[in-house]
């Protein structure tokens, strides 16, 4: 019998309630301005006035960090509801009508997944220009083949339901189907593929601005500031660290967390 973990899913959700806390309080409120330039406080360790010290440019490394979050979770959410949407739409034609229109859709789902997620993302971006748009458009495509999998995968399923077979002898359309007894059912599997979406749209965005391709200054990035944290990596550790940690962690919080949405959807398939 398949028992959830608690403890990861618990610590999952302290980990993205604390992210979101510092989020809401982003929006309004910094100890200091993310952006104020003050090279005579270059590099300070950390302290009562700078609990994560200052970069190289005397900037706040806490006030850094709580404003790129605004750039981590915005992006992210914005990256997964585009791609989730045009996913959604694809995979649901594919997987309820299946023959050519299958065969159309899943080539083209072929042929963009013949690109590796990352380099799609960075060849759109090159081409368009770095910046925050460009950077959500760019992701939100590389993800649509993995929502287009999952969701052709779940209409595959369940589509030969006898409640779905009852609902097409009684007239019901394809939309009110799919948007009435299949997606229901596919609620947990798609879950963990957007939670798990989200995860994996935050470390794009912060290897796209580590590389100088995402989001353009003077607006904080996580991936922004563990590029420029390197170059002094030994003479301020803490700017390397706290930049890291802070991008780890929320990654770990929502990769927990989907066990909750995992473990359910392994409950269902053990139960039938």
């Amino acid at each position: 019998m398949i028992k959830e973990n608690k403890f990861t899913i618990r610590l999952g959700k302290a980990i993205l309630i604390l992210y979101f806390l510092i989020f809401i309080i982003a929006l309004f409120w910094t100890p200091y301005d993310p952006n104020k330039i003050d090279t005579a406080q270059s590099l300070m360790a950390p302290s009562f006035a700078h609990p994560f010290g200052t970069d190289n440019m005397g900037r706040d490394i806490l006030s850094r960090l709580m404003d790129g979050s605004k750039t981590a979770i915005s992006l992210s959410f914005s990256t997964v509801a585009i791609s989730l949407t045009l996913g959604s739409i694809i995979g649901a034609l594919s997987g309820y009508f299946g023959g050519i229109i299958d065969e159309v859709l899943m080539r083209i789902i072929d042929a963009l997944m013949a690109f590796p997620g990352i380099l799609f993302a960075m060849m759109l971006v090159s081409v368009f220009g770095p910046g925050l748009f460009n950077t959500v458009m760019a992701i939100g495509i590389m993800t649509v083949p993995y929502f287009s999998r999952v969701v052709r995968s779940g209409f595959l399923q369940v589509k030969q339901s006898q409640f779905v077979k009852s609902a097409i002898v009684k007239g019901a359309s394809p939309f009110y189907i799919a948007i009435n007894h299949i997606f229901p059912n596919i609620f947990n599997q798609l879950m963990v593929a957007i939670i798990l979406s989200i995860s994996s749209s935050i470390l794009a965005e912060s290897g796209l601005s580590y590389l100088g391709l995402g989001v353009t200054p003077p607006n904080a990035s996580w991936g922004m500031m563990l590029k420029q944290s390197q170059d002094y990596f030994l003479q301020a550790p803490w700017y390397f660290i706290f930049s890291g940690l802070t991008l780890t962690l929320l990654v770990l919080g929502f990769t927990l967390y989907s066990e909750i949405f995992r473990t359910k959807r392994l409950k269902e398939k053990e139960n039938g």
